[in-house]
C-alpha cells in the first residue's frame, strides 16, 4: 500500500476536569485548589487531535453521551480538524469524564469515569467505521472485545495497527498478534512480560511479544525494540535503539503521551520508518508538556511538522 496520511483512531472520548494543587493531598487530607477547568480529552481524542494538528486525515471512531459534556467533546474535535462520522451519540450514557490532579512539578494523577466509552460495542467498530486508514490507534479505554475486533476491522483494510497498552489490563495473545506496533511504558512493559521490573540496560530487555514495539520513559526518552530491523539501524543496533529525550521546562504532562502516539501515527502514516517516526513524537511528547493541559497544549505542535 503506498503511503497516506489517514489515521483512524478507535476508543475513548473523555471531558477532563483538572485542578491544580501546590502537592497531592495524602490520605484523607483536604487542599486547597486552583478554578476548576473543563477541557477535551480522553487518550483517543487527544491522540486523534495530535495527529490532526499535525496534518494527517484522522478519523475517530467512539461513543458520547446525550450530554453537554459529549456535544462540547464534538466541538473541539471538530475544531482540530478530526472527522466524527463515527463517533455516536448514546442515549441513557453520561460522556466519559477524566478527574486530574496536577503538582506544581506538572505531574498528574487522573481517575478515569469511562461512561460511554464503556459502551462502545464490537459492532460499531467493522472495517467500514474506519475508512481506509494507513494507520489505526488503539488504546485500552474501551472494552477488550472492541478493542480486539477494531484490530480486525484495521488488519483487514491493511492498517498498520498500533496498540498503546494504556491504561494496563491484561491482554489476550490474539489480540498481541492483530499489533503491528506495541506501545507502552516502561511500567506497562515489565507487566505484560510478568516481571517486577525491567534491567537498567535497554539492551538487557528480554523481547516484548511483538516484532516492533516502543517503550516511552517520560523525560528520559524512548527505546524502539524492532526484531525486523536491520542491525545498522539508525546507527545502532536494529533491535534496540535508544532515543535521546528532549530537554524542556515542563509545565503539564497531562496529555504528553498521547501526543506522542498520535506523532507517532501521523509519521507511520506518511511512511516514515518505526525509529523515525517515534523521534518525531518524542519531541511532539515533550513540547506538549510545556504547556496546560491535554489536547489545549497542543498548540506548541505548531511549526514541529517541517
Amino acid at each position: 500500500m503506498e503511503p497516506n496520511d489517514r489515521v483512524a483512531v478507535v476508543g475513548s472520548l473523555n471531558a477532563d476536569l483538572t485542578v491544580r494543587v501546590e502537592r497531592f493531598p495524602q490520605p484523607g487530607e483536604t487542599l486547597h485548589g486552583s478554578e476548576l477547568v473543563v477541557a477535551p480529552g480522553g487518550k483517543s481524542s487527544n491522540t486523534a487531535a495530535a495527529a490532526a494538528m499535525l496534518g494527517s486525515a484522522v478519523r475517530l471512531v467512539g461513543a458520547v453521551g446525550e450530554d453537554d459534556h459529549g456535544t462540547f467533546l464534538l466541538a473541539r474535535a471538530r475544531e482540530a480538524g478530526v472527522d466524527v462520522g463515527g463517533v455516536r451519540r448514546l442515549s441513557g450514557r453520561a460522556t466519559g469524564t477524566a478527574m486530574i490532579v496536577v503538582d506544581e512539578a506538572g505531574e498528574n494523577t487522573i481517575i478515569v469515569s469511562p461512561g460511554a466509552n464503556g459502551a462502545l460495542s464490537p459492532d460499531l467498530v467493522d472495517a467500514a467505521a474506519l475508512g481506509s486508514p494507513a494507520v489505526l490507534c488503539l488504546c485500552l479505554e474501551v472494552p477488550l472485545d472492541t478493542v480486539r475486533a477494531a484490530a480486525a476491522a484495521g488488519r483487514e483494510v491493511g492498517a498498520t495497527v498500533v496498540l498503546n497498552l494504556s491504561p494496563y489490563v491484561p491482554v489476550d495473545p490474539g489480540l498481541l498478534a492483530l499489533t503491528d506496533v506495541l506501545l507502552v511504558n516502561r511500567t506497562e512493559a515489565a507487566l505484560l512480560l510478568g516481571a517486577p521490573a525491567l534491567p537498567e540496560d535497554p539492551a538487557e530487555w528480554p523481547d516484548l511479544p511483538v516484532p516492533r514495539a516502543v517503550v516511552t520513559l517520560g523525560g528520559d526518552g524512548a527505546v524502539v525494540l524492532d526484531r525486523t530491523a536491520p542491525e545498522a539501524a539508525g546507527g545502532g543496533a536494529g533491535r534496540v535503539v535508544p532515543i535521546a529525550p528532549t530537554r524542556v521546562d515542563v509545565v503539564d504532562t497531562t496529555g504528553s503521551g498521547d501526543a506522542f502516539t498520535g506523532a507517532l501515527a501521523h509519521r507511520l502514516a506518511r511512511g516514515d520508518s518505526l525509529l523515525d517516526a517515534a523521534r518525531f513524537a518524542a519531541r511532539a511528547g515533550a513540547l506538549a508538556a510545556t504547556r496546560p493541559g491535554a489536547q489545549s497544549s497542543y498548540s506548541a505542535l505548531t511549526g514541529l511538522e517541517p
